[in-house]
């Protein structure tokens, strides 16, 4: 590799003047100066066909007019030029979903629209005489014509795409019906015909299953795919090392047996063996050990994990496709495909449901063909009172609205549901599996050892000259008790092993334990070459204990799968009382334990906060992450923590048990329904407008029935 900068000095970055219309975002990770950006912004402006390109420092960004050229050719020119570079892809980490603000929109649209036709309904109705009448109908067809042809989009295109594939979806007797109320209309206001009055109709059932589409889509999330979260973690170019000297490649180019160097602070692209160089890296994406590892010449390492203080020469074993975080990510990516297969309970009911509106409205038709001697418009009045007054918008709402209550209730008590269907499978739950770092306990490390007060001051005077957690804890200790750090000179951070200084012409040093000769993990070595060990632990979520309690007290088996050393884990599970404990399981490991408890026929709750986490997450029955988890784990579960209480996890199962049971309870007042009001728009009894009133009385019970959840 060229030097990066060989004019690197402490320059501000200068004043960045207009703005580019950018088509293409690069990230550069490796910028940090003045020359940087002018050698960056040298090479992409030299490619034929960019019009422009500038970097923003600060961001670590490049904003370039491409001008239509591929951005592989910009990484490769930036490569050579010493620079690493990588696509910066907004889409991975997730956009708006504007389908709530579309939705708002066509209801506005066909509300908007419907009062204004129910005016001139009651003009017509007051007595309006013929001619007025007549124009009256034709602006109506005016408004409604357009409005329902704008508000009605959502369930005309879904129709539209069942029969394409020759199936039936609940779309397609509303779309039925709406079209044909507004035809009949349409062709009754030139007609001069009564039946121009039916407008209203048309929009309000237009206006009224909109609003079940919008209780539907609040349910959902618009979270981003875990899986692409992983994906954004690979690193996708790496430092060969050549006889000539580093150069920058596609990490996916690289193949066994190729040498790597690996600098502080980068994310590894391969998985390998460490042959020069010892550091601490930061494994807890892919082993959810909170404490960083001392690792050296000898030792494996893989991708995703992060290399904390010294630089490294790695010898290649896996690279692209076969790397640990890409199987890790692959995992995630099929358990979430299949749990998008998952039907809700209204969805199972309208298979059954869409087919029988279609044939009463034809029985409808038909019937009242024959016992009017061919009055097609009484015919087809009868036939549209039928699919509007069985139309499934109480069984549409039936769900959702349950689910907007429930939803609302869990956000005030801490919780994000964020899944469509959580709430149904947190239902049928039978066990719950939590991690431990970062999910029972805070993940902050805490000093367990009853230091006394010059060996703490001698701690943190070592402890301050490293950003380490372990360092950290110790300060903080040290601080709590109002203890200042001892001043030492020549104080050293060794790579893999901790800390050293001078005190006195002898040498101090605080770290690794087997580094300093004793036991345990940690130690301190004074001046005298006396030593102490130092034990760390984790504070516990504030409820863990009571929660843990209340899911037992609840029948329901606790279960705890953790990355972390076999001591730690068994003494949380038995302040815990969790019987059932795994220590030192890999993120295949726990997914592995998943699956074998799904095929015993157990429905598992897991509760995970790291990468490592997100296999099992996204193949558990239900999944909660901590507010405190990664942006990946957070998005492969199907609940979110608001805080740091552990105490809404027991309150989830409450509510989700009792929201299923509101569902079925308006399933059930659906179908009742209809059972009453087929019969009467069968009979002839109701005209469409009426049907539509009849409907959204139906869709408003199923709401006051979901209401009674809310407390």
């Amino acid at each position: 590799m060229t030097a990066a900068c060989p004019a690197c000095v402490a320059l501000p970055e200068p004043a960045r003047g207009g703005r580019v219309a950018a088509d293409l975002v690069l990230h550069l990770p490796d910028i940090h100066c003045a020359a940087c950006i002018a050698g960056v912004e040298e090479t992409l402006n030299a490619l034929p066909g960019v019009r422009e390109a500038r970097v923003n420092l600060t961001l670590k960004r490049a904003l370039v007019a491409s001008g239509g050229i591929d951005a592989d050719v910009m990484i490769d020119a930036l490569a050579r030029a010493g620079h690493r570079a990588q696509r910066f892809d907004p889409a991975l980490l997730g956009g708006q979903d504007s389908s709530d603000r579309d939705l708002l929109l066509r209801m506005g649209v066909s509300g908007f629209a419907m009062m204004n036709v129910m005016l001139l309904s009651v003009a017509v109705w007051s007595g309006a005489a013929a001619t007025t009448a007549h124009l009256f109908h034709l602006i109506a067809a005016m408004i409604a014509v357009p409005a329902v042809a704008y508000s009605g989009r959502p369930f005309f295109a879904s129709a539209l795409g069942a029969l394409s594939a020759r199936r039936l979806n609940m779309d397609v007797p509303i779309s039925l019906a709406i079209v044909l109320a507004l035809g009949v209309s349409v062709a009754g206001a030139f007609l001069g015909h009564d039946r121009a009055g039916w407008f209203d109709a048309a929009l309000a059932l237009t206006f009224f299953l909109l609003i079940g589409r919008y209780l539907d889509h609040r349910g959902r999330s618009s979270a981003r795919s875990a899986a692409a979260e992983l994906a954004a973690l690979e690193a996708p170019q790496a430092l060969r090392v050549e006889e000539g000297g580093d150069v920058v490649v596609r990490a996916a180019d690289l193949l066994p047996g190729e040498i790597i160097r690996v600098r502080p602070g980068d994310r590894l692209p391969v998985d390998g063996i460490i042959l020069e160089g010892a550091t601490d890296l930061d494994r807890s994406a892919l082993t959810g050990e909170s404490q960083p590892e001392a690792a050296s010449a000898g030792d494996t390492v893989a991708a995703g994990e992060v290399t904390l203080t010294g630089p490294l020469l790695i010898r290649t074993i896996r690279a692209g496709a076969d790397t640990s975080l890409r199987r890790l990510a692959d995992l995630v990516a099929a358990a979430e495909t299949q749990k998008s297969r998952y039907a809700g309970l209204a969805d199972r009911a309208a298979k059954i449901y869409a087919p029988v509106v279609h044939i009463l409205g034809a029985a409808a038709f038909v019937l009242w063909m024959y016992l009017t001697a061919g009055d097609g418009w009484r015919s087809l009045d009868v036939a549209i009172s039928v699919l509007v007054i069985t139309c499934p918008c109480a069984l549409g709402l039936a769900v959702p609205a349950v689910s907007t209550v429930t939803t609302s209730r869990l956000f005030r008590k801490g919780l994000l549901v964020k899944s469509s269907t959580a709430l149904e499978r947190l239902a049928e739950v039978d066990m719950v599996v939590f991690d431990k770092t970062g999910t029972l306990t805070t993940g902050r490390m805490r000093l367990e050892t009853e230091l006394g007060d010059a060996d703490l001051a001698l701690a943190a005077g070592l402890a301050m000259g490293s950003a380490h957690p372990v360092s950290r804890a110790i300060c903080d200790a040290a601080a709590a008790r109002g203890i200042a750090p001892l001043e030492l000179s020549d104080i050293r951070e060794i790579p893999g092993k901790g800390v050293c200084a001078n005190q006195g012409g002898r040498e101090i040093r605080l770290g690794r334990a087997d580094w300093i000769g004793a036991t345990g993990a940690t130690a301190l070595q004074r001046a005298d070459e006396s030593h102490v060990t130092i034990t760390l632990g984790e504070d516990l979520r504030s409820d863990a204990e009571d929660t843990v309690a209340r899911l037992r007290a609840a029948g329901l088996p606790v279960v705890l799968l953790s990355g972390d050393a076999p001591e730690p884990v068994a003494r949380l599970a038995e302040t815990l009382g969790i019987d059932d404990a795994h220590a030192r399981m890999s993120p295949e490991e726990k997914a592995r334990w998943i699956e074998k408890a799904t095929a015993r026929g157990a429905r598992p709750l897991m509760v995970g906060d790291g990468l490592n986490d997100t296999g099992s997450l996204a193949l558990a029955h239900a999944s909660i992450a901590p507010s405190s988890a990664l942006d990946a784990a957070r998005n492969a579960a199907d609940l979110v923590l608001l805080s740091d209480k552990l105490g809404p996890v027991a309150d989830a199962i409450a509510a989700a048990r009792q929201a299923k049971t509101r569902m079925k309870e308006n399933i059930g007042l659906a179908v009742l329904y209809n059972l009453v009001s087929i019969p009467i728009a069968f009979a002839g009894l109701a005209t469409p407008f009426i049907a539509a009133i009849a409907m959204s009385t139906s869709s408003v019970t199923v709401s006051l029935n979901a209401a009674r959840g809310r407390e």
